[in-house]
Order: C-alpha cells, then structure tokens, then sequence
C-alpha cells in the first residue's frame, strides 16, 4: 500500500553591401559569398578531386599476372616476351601477344599482357643467353629508386595546405556566426529572439497564474520604454532580476513576456553555455555577450540556470571546472558593474538554487532585485488551464474550477502537460471534444502511470479493495482529514489500487491535527488487511514510508513532541527544488542520544496513530464491508457512491488556515 502526495519561414535578407554592418547584423564574409550546400557535400568534392589529382599526375601501373618461371622460359623460348624488367631476383615484363593463363589456386584463366615472375635462386645461368636469342630487350634498374620530386613535394607541402585550405573555408561558412578567432569559441552563443524567424510574440497575456511576479517587472518594461521618466530624477532601475522558483513554475516564460512587452532585443542564454573546457572561452563569451547588448541596447540578458556558473566561489569543486566557472563569474560580476544605469540593459537570470549563488551576485548593484516565482494557487491554476486550452475544443461538462481544485501543487509545466495528455486521450478516443472524463484520466495517468491489463485472482483483488477502502472510510471519519473524491482497485503503474483524497482548497499552513489525520489515514490500508484478515502484506510499503516521513518531521522541524519541545532539528531544505513543505527530513545534525529520544518520539506518533486507525475501522466494520464489495462488482467508485455505499457522511473539518496542499493518493502496490 503506498500513500503518496503528489502536487497531482524564411530567413530575412540582409543588406547587399553595406560600409558598416548595423547591430545583430554579421558583417560580410572576406571570402566571398558562402555556398548553401552541406559540409559533408564539400568534403566529399575535395575528397574526389584529390584522388582524380593523383591519378592524372601519378599514373598507376598496370596490373601485372603473376606466372610460374616455367611458363616464363616457355613463352621466351616462343618468341612470345617483348621485354623485360629485373629487381632483384625479381622479373617484371610485357608479353608480344597476350596469352591466356590461370594463375595457381585462381578457378579461371586470366588474358595477361603485362606478368611478373620470381627467377629461382638455384636457376641455371643461360637466362641471359636465352634471352639474347630470342630479341627480348633487358633493362636493369636498382633497387634504391629515388622518390619523384613532385611527389616529394606534394607529400611534403600537400598536408599543411590542406589544413589551411580547410580553416579557411570553415572561416568563410561559420566564422561571421561564430565571431571570428578560433572558431568563435569566444563568441557568445545567445540566442537573440527578436531576430529569430516566425518566432512567436510572447506577451503577459499568455502569462498566468503569477500575477505577483508579473507585477514585479511591469517597472522594468516601463523603464526600457520611457527610460527618461526614471532617470530625469537621478533614480535607476535594478540593473539585475534574479527569478527565484520551483522547475516549472515559468521562470522563462516570465523573462520572454517582459522582453515581448517591452518590444526590445532578447539574448538567451543557458549558464552551462559560458563554460568550456578551454579556460578562458566562458568569460571571453560573456564579455561579447554584454557587448551584443550594448550595441542592440535597450535590451535584455536573459541568463537560464543561473546557478550552473554563479555558484559561491572559493568550495570545493569537483571535475576540474572550477577555475572556469569562477573566471567566468568575475566576468559576470564586472560586466554588471560596469553599468551606469544609461546603457539600457536589464539583465534577467532564472534558478531554482539561490542557496548556493555568490553572495556577491545577490548584492546591490547587481542583482538588486529578486522576483520569487511560487507554484500557482487555485485562481492561478485556473487562469493557467485558461491560457492552455484557448485552442481545445472543451466538453460542456468540463469545469477548468473543478479541474484546478484537483490539481494543487502542479505547476505551470504540469498544467500545461496535462491539458496535453487529455487533448491526446480525446483524439485517441475519436472524440471531437475534450470531456471531463479525458481530464480525469489523464490527471491519473500523469500521477500514477498509464492504467495497465493485471490478473489478479478473486482472493487478491478483494484484499486490494479491503486495502483501499480502509483509506477511504478513515478519510471519511477522521476530523481534519482531506476529502475522498474517487477510489479506485484498477491497477496503475506500480499501484494496484488508488484512493484520491483532495482538499477543499489550497492550504499554506500545517495544523498538529491535520497530521495526525494524514498519518491515520496512510496507515488506514494496513490497518483495514489486520483487521479483516489478521495479518499484513508488503503493499503498505510506501504507506509505511510516508507516515514515518511525516511523523519524523513532526518531532525533528515543526516541534509537535512534549518530550523534545519547541526545537527544529531538521536540515535545511531548498523548498525550490522540493515544492512542498511535507517533503523528506534534512541531515541528524544532534548527537546519538538525542537521535535515540527521537526514534522513541517518532515511533511513539506512529503507534498512536495506527492504533486509531483499526479503532475507528473496528467500529465502523459494517461500512468498510460494503464498500470493499462495492469496489471488487464495479472497481471504480466516486465520492457521491462512497456516501451512498458506506452510508456515512465527511466528519468536520478542524479549524486551520490554508495551506499548500496536495492530492493524498493512497495506493496498495
């Protein structure tokens, strides 16, 4: 049983001469116009001449059969041998008329004119004179043959022309996009949008859901449009924007929307981008990439993953990067200092660790200004699911509220996925519209897997619906507890069984209560197989998980233990990377003994706990029944047939704020 939770066209033309190229134009290639074909193409073409080069200037010798000596003396004796060449105790000659001959261990014969042989050591030395008689003409030629000059020469000169030939043509094709040098390796590889072609506009309108964030950067586009009205009264606007948040949540989307807003130049640029192996190509690029904005100015820097280059320098770096990165970041921290507040240039930067950035990015002058970028509420999920489904074509039983409420903890990237997932679905399906029914599924898929074809036997498969619906009556019973809306025994990746318990609205704080009616119900699985059958099975692993995960953090963060107190003795946790304040415990940074307290106090939660849970389904037997037999006939049951099934009504809600809640998903695997 696992218990997890879950946030469920053309190229523009250029200029055909122009004295001066204008900022984001390449200036013209000194060697000349550049063909359009492949690379490959031209290396194929010079590949081909060079053997065509060879073959006019150095002929190859014609193919040579060899014959036995025998038949050598044979066809001299015939009158047959025009004239011969010997090396060594090697002979090599031309025949009067070709003769046909098969060669030892050929399958066929072969017409030669041209032949070579080997005369034998032990052979009489009336060669000569035979040869004399028979007009064959004998030339000699010694065995240290000297090399032909022009071969010497190409051989020589040909290898270092070449490699000159080719930096040469890899100049003219890529050295204006590159910036020249060695092949641009010091030239920034931004990606300028505004220059991009059939790139799409992207505004604050196809922004939602972070309304605060946007509203933080409506005085940066004001400033890139009426930059006067800041600077008439000596003020200047933050010369950097650090966007702070979990992956998802539209960081560069964010970044895109101000540069389309504001209708100026847009340079993107991942950090990792900066760095190379060759030391000193990262701050090389980023000193062009500062010069780009300058020249297009007023314009914006926007640099992605911050952290892969802004790391705290002077730790210990591991891979042999760290003199790169920290030259790179000087780089970074002296172009921003550089600013006068008249240039123009807003530099953006996006990370989801500024834990661990320089202190020395963080401070006035450079990044003045952090914009956190939070995981969207109910509203913001809403608005996002708007943006999303503009073009799907949307069921009249589609409620985008409804869908929202049940996706808490989702971010932008999610929302948008499962829009997608859904559309797919329906046309899987050969719907013509997009159905709650389509939305409901693909939020299970994007959760827990794509429903997979499983065979259990009668026995297993009750057992999983007793498991099932211990979590959903506690959910029904317990004070405080989320709300059960679906429960389900149809197996889906690694769960056998499913139940959906979602909040009634999103919630920011945490009550000792609600908890402790998150624990009961995560242990509600185990606890209904103990009841019903006496003993336990493994599919409460991930349950089991769960409960002490959160019973840990009760005791160690938040300080729910009398005999502990009010102390937080977890580790610091990035809640950008984690998203959600019931995550895992930190490091133990106590001793041993006070580890022992704790073990004690976590245990201690976690055995009250279960104890309520089989109370609570002992006394409510009767329901748990029905239902477990309800789920085996028809598998799959919402929250109006559990009422119906069970006969029992949601319990109370404790007072509490609200809170960044999830969807409980309670799972026999």
């Amino acid at each position: 049983m696992t218990q997890s939770t879950s946030s469920p066209a053309a190229e523009p033309q250029r200029p055909a001469a122009s004295p001066k190229p204008t900022p984001g134009q390449a200036p013209s290639s000194p060697f000349g116009k550049v063909p359009r074909w492949p690379w490959w193409v031209s290396f194929v073409i010079v590949l081909v001449a060079n053997y065509f080069l060879l073959n006019l200037l150095f002929p190859p010798e014609p193919a040579r059969v060899p014959i036995s000596y025998t038949f050598f003396k044979q066809e001299v004796a015939a009158d047959n041998v025009a004239v011969i060449n010997s090396r060594g105790d090697t002979i090599q000659g031309s025949f009067r008329q070709p003769v046909t001959y098969q060669p030892e261990g050929a399958n066929t014969a072969v017409t030669a004119s041209e032949f070579a042989t080997v005369q034998p050591q032990f052979a009489d030395p009336g060669l000569e004179a035979l040869l004399n008689d028979h007009g064959v003409q004998i030339n000699a030629s010694s065995l240290d043959q000297p090399r032909d000059p022009l071969l010497t020469l190409l051989i020589s000169f040909g290898p270092t022309i070449l490699l000159i030939g080719g930096f040469m043509w890899l100049y003219s094709k890529y050295g204006q996009q590159m910036g020249g040098g060695v092949f641009g390796m010091g030239k920034s590889q931004a990606k300028r949008y505004d220059e991009t072609p059939g790139a799409a506009k992207v505004t604050f309108a196809d922004v939602a859901g972070i309304d605060e964030a946007k509203e933080e950067l409506v005085e940066v586009v004001d400033f890139l449009k009426n930059p006067n009205k800041y600077t008439r009264l000596g003020g200047t606007v933050p010369k950097g924007v650090l966007l702070v948040g979990p992956p998802g949540t539209g960081k560069t989307l964010l970044a895109r929307a101000t540069a389309g807003e504001a209708g100026v130049p847009f340079f993107s640029m991942g950090a990792s981008e900066f760095v190379e192996m060759i030391v000193g190509v990262g701050a090389s690029r980023v000193r062009d990439l500062f010069k780009q904005a300058r020249e297009a100015a007023p314009s914006i820097i926007f640099i992605d993953e911050l952290d892969a280059i802004g790391r705290a320098r002077g730790g210990v770096v591991y891979g042999g990067g760290g003199s790169e990165q920290e030259q790179t970041l000087n780089q970074i921290l002296s172009e921003m200092d550089g600013f006068t507040g008249r240039e123009g240039v807003i530099v953006l930067a996006a990370t989801n660790r500024p834990d661990v950035l320089d202190p020395a990015l963080l401070r006035p002058g450079r990044f003045d200004r952090r914009v956190t970028v939070p995981s969207p509420e109910k509203t913001g999920r809403e608005a996002i699911l708007r943006v999303h489904t503009r073009g799907v074509p949307l069921a009249a039983d589609v409620d985008l509220a409804e869908v929202a409420a049940a996706t808490p903890g989702l971010v932008g990237a999610d929302l948008r996925n499962l829009v997608n997932e859904a559309a797919l679905l329906a046309a899987r399906r050969s719907e013509n519209q997009v159905t709650r029914r389509d939305f409901s599924d693909a939020l299970e898929k994007l959760v827990l897997g794509p429903a997979r074809t499983l065979l259990m036997n009668p026995e297993e498969k009750r057992r999983v619906a007793y498991h099932e619906g211990g979590h959903t009556i506690l959910g029904l019973v317990v004070p405080g507890a989320d709300p059960v809306n679906r429960v389900t025994i149809v197996p889906r990746g690694q769960a056998l069984g499913v139940t959906y318990q979602q909040p009634d609205d999103d919630r920011h704080n945490y009550e000792e209560g609600y908890l402790r009616a998150r624990i009961i119900g995560a242990m509600g699985g185990r606890a209904a197989e103990e009841v019903v059958y006496g003993g336990r099975t493994t599919g409460a692993e991930n349950d089991m998980q769960q409960a002490t995960n959160m019973a840990r953090q009760m005791v160690t963060r938040w300080g729910m233990s009398d005999k502990i107190g009010p102390m937080s003795l977890g580790g610091e946790e990035n809640p950008y990377l984690s998203g959600d304040v019931m995550g895992g415990a930190g490091a133990r940074p106590y001793s041993e003994a006070f580890a022992q307290l704790v073990d004690t106090e976590v245990q201690r939660i976690l055995g009250e706990n279960y104890a309520a849970a089989v109370r609570l389904l002992n006394d409510n037997r009767h329901a748990l029944d029905a239902l477990a037999e309800a789920l085996v006939e028809h598998e799959t049951l919402d929250e109006e047939e559990i009422l119906k099934v069970t006969g029992l009504h949601r319990a109370p809600h404790l007072a509490q704020e609200h809170a960044n809640g999830a969807v409980a998903v309670g799972a026999a695997v």
